[in-house]
């Protein structure tokens, strides 16, 4: 798995090349989050081209109710708006000259052995994900190509509307199909609402305190992702 895969060569594949010094400083964090006995990552990534708003909101509340599922559990949160993520790079289409490209950094963060599980929210646009998060989607390709280094982590995916039925559960499921792809270990929101997923409603005024029903999914999905990870990882 991630063992086996060049870390400079997953790197350039992956679209960019990597200065020697980032990839050892990369190598020595990596080395050190291994180090710390008994512990395991879930990091979230919110596709939202809007930093800080709802997805974000509803991110961090499923990654608040998975790390307290267990002491073993460290979280992370990982926001893509303002990054660059060149979609066509996974269809072989090349950068231009000085086209930055940020996906490299996040698929060493993400293939990480350290990190069992990854959440990924994206606003419902037009009954389907953020242009961002199919970007993301497609340039993850790269885990395939690379011997499926995201094989059996945890994946779960919440979504956030503009309505109660906005379409966030078709998009949740075109985000699990993808996961279904990498053969991740995909879960929904667990009980007691136990569907496919966080389905959550922006109340129009960037808020989804009010929707007592979505948070509780979001919740339920961090704690459902958690356990499935702790429960993999005591198999092993």
């Amino acid at each position: 798995m991630a063992s086996d895969v060049s870390r400079r060569g997953f790197l350039e594949v992956a679209g960019t090349v990597v200065a020697a010094g980032a990839i050892a400083s990369v190598g020595t964090a990596n080395a050190a989050e291994q180090a710390a006995v008994g512990k395991l990552k879930i990091v979230g990534v919110c596709c939202s081209p809007r930093k800080g708003k709802t997805t974000a909101a509803a991110m961090q509340m499923c990654l608040d109710a998975a790390k307290s599922t267990s002491p073993e559990v460290e979280i992370e949160l990982i926001e893509l708006a303002g990054l660059k993520i060149p979609g066509g790079v996974a269809a072989g289409v090349p950068l231009e000259p000085g086209e930055k490209d940020d996906f490299p950094a996040l698929a060493e963060k993400l293939g990480n052995p350290a990190v069992a599980g990854i959440i990924v929210g994206t606003p419902v646009y037009f009954g389907n994900m953020s242009s961002l998060c199919k970007a993301f989607i497609d340039r993850c390709m790269i885990f395939r190509k690379n011997n499926f280094v995201l094989s059996d982590k945890v994946g779960g995916v919440l979504a956030v509307g503009a309505a109660r039925n906005g379409g966030q559960e078709l998009t949740t499921q075109s985000v699990l199909a993808a996961m279904l792809c990498q053969e991740m270990i995909v879960v929904g929101d667990g009980k007691p609402s136990a569907h496919i997923g966080g389905t959550l409603v922006n109340d129009g005024k960037d808020s989804i305190s009010g929707d007592e029903f979505g948070t509780a999914t979001a919740r339920n999905l961090g704690r459902r992702v958690a356990e499935v990870a702790l429960l993999v990882k005591r198999a092993r």
